[in-house]
């Protein structure tokens, strides 16, 4: 006999109860919006379909900034996620935070989950281990930055769009004739303080704090005052003077300038490439990030930004073999490879590298691979393995101030790099008594 429809839903609601208390609800907190929120969702979804005990629900908890502090609040409140997304940034600040978190690489031990640290790339891994080895979290979303082209506007321009531009001299050049052909933005940036003050440092081989940029120590401060740095922030200082430079924001603002077709050139995370590639209605490719020829014939390379996953505490113990096995699945050589190949981040396997390759796709998008390559052609020096200070999110907002005053014409770049050092440090020792 038929069961009516009111028996029908009185039957299901009855058996759902027995259905979700035989899955385990995995909290997972990100920063993403956009496409990658869209192919997070998805990556999510996959998983939750892959097996039936454990269901992991994403939210969105807004910026990398907001997200970093809603975990912080959450877990003075006993409401902590599960997983959080922290950017590379509030390494140092999670590192600190003494019974909030569990290290990735016990969580995966004691759930007896297949893991080899040794897998993920040395420049990323190096990021988010200890001296001993440990890893603390799971490195997800690493990328490093670029240089992008609008090779359209160099045709318009009558300049070659292949023409080279590896040094900053070069890119002088090319700005220039950019703006003599009337280009209204010459170049864009996104994320000013980590391209050109962090990662110029680090490609330059100079340091941008003491203590090997606080790797050994948190007695730390800040260098990002040099003369090779000075010299950069200047040069740029004049082009945004002479218009050639368009300053857009302290974040990815810039972006939007750069897609819609208004910006030549574009200085931004390789990750930017899923934006790009979804919206550009031009042809762009993707180049190395210049490097300044007056400090090195051979720059070194340059360092991770994104976002790494922390585990926290505070959870049932058997919550995470779920939380192991999300990890594992995020970390495997095929999802890795796609999320690679559709974001721009970095593939932090070695195999989800040669995936990507094996698959041909270096080859039908060329410069996909510069990423890659400019993170693991030397191995990291001192000044070039990462960054690891405390209070490091407010340290970039000071240097944005600081840096924004240059653009404006209030300050000179020496002025404003040695009052970035001066209020920095002392953001430093708080952080370094903190610690104590």
């Amino acid at each position: 006999m038929r069961l009516s429809i009111t028996a029908a839903l009185a039957a299901s609601a009855a058996f759902a109860p027995a259905i979700a208390a035989a899955q385990t609800e995995i909290q997972f907190w990100h920063a993403f919006t956009g496409r990658l929120g869209e192919l997070v969702a998805a990556q999510v979804e996959d998983f939750n379909a892959s097996q039936e005990d454990y269901q992991v629900a994403a939210t969105h908890k807004g910026n990398y900034s907001e997200t970093l502090n809603a975990g912080i609040a959450a877990f003075r409140a006993g409401e902590q996620p599960h997983i959080l997304m922290v950017f590379e940034v509030g390494t140092a600040t999670m590192m600190g935070a003494a019974g909030a978190i569990k290290p990735v690489g016990e969580v995966m031990e004691a759930a007896d989950v297949e893991f080899d640290p040794d897998a993920y790339i040395g420049a990323v891994k190096g990021y988010y281990t200890t001296p001993e080895g440990e890893m603390l979290s799971l490195p997800f979303n690493s990328s490093t930055p670029v240089l992008w082209v609008n090779r359209d506007l160099f045709a318009e321009a009558g300049l070659d769009p292949d023409m080279d531009l590896s040094t900053w001299s070069q890119v002088g050049e090319a700005l220039d004739a950019l703006k003599e052909a009337g280009v209204a933005c010459p170049m864009t940036t996104a994320w000013q303080s980590w391209i050109h003050l962090e990662n110029f440092s680090a490609y330059h081989d100079v340091p941008f704090a003491s203590q090997e940029n606080g790797f050994a120590g948190t007695d730390t401060e800040l260098m990002l005052n040099g003369e090779a740095q000075v010299a950069h922030i200047e040069r740029m200082g004049q082009w945004a003077e002479d218009g050639k430079f368009v300053y857009a924001g302290r974040r990815n603002e810039g972006g939007a300038n750069f897609r819609s077709g208004e910006c030549a050139l574009f200085t931004e995370s390789s990750a930017g490439y899923a934006g790009i590639e979804a919206e550009a209605q031009f042809d762009f490719d993707v180049r190395p990030l210049p490097y300044d020829d007056a400090v090195t014939d051979e720059p070194v390379n340059t360092i991770i930004g994104g976002a790494s996953l922390w585990v926290m505490e505070g959870h049932e113990p058997e919550d995470y073999q779920g939380v192991a096995e999300f990890l594992a699945y995020l970390s495997s050589t095929p999802v890795q490879a796609q999320w690679h190949q559709d974001t721009g981040y970095l593939p932090i396997t070695a195999a989800a590298g040669d995936a990507t390759r094996e698959a041909g796709f270096y080859d039908e998008n060329p410069g996909t691979d510069i990423a890659v390559t400019q993170m693991t052609r030397v191995e990291p020096t001192a000044n070039s393995k990462g960054l690891r200070l405390g209070s490091f999110d407010q340290i970039r907002t000071i240097i944005d101030e600081e840096l924004e005053g240059v653009w404006a014409g209030d300050k000179t770049a020496r002025e404003a790099l040695d009052s970035a050092k001066e209020r920095g440090d002392q953001l430093l020792r708080r952080f370094e008594q903190a610690s104590r």
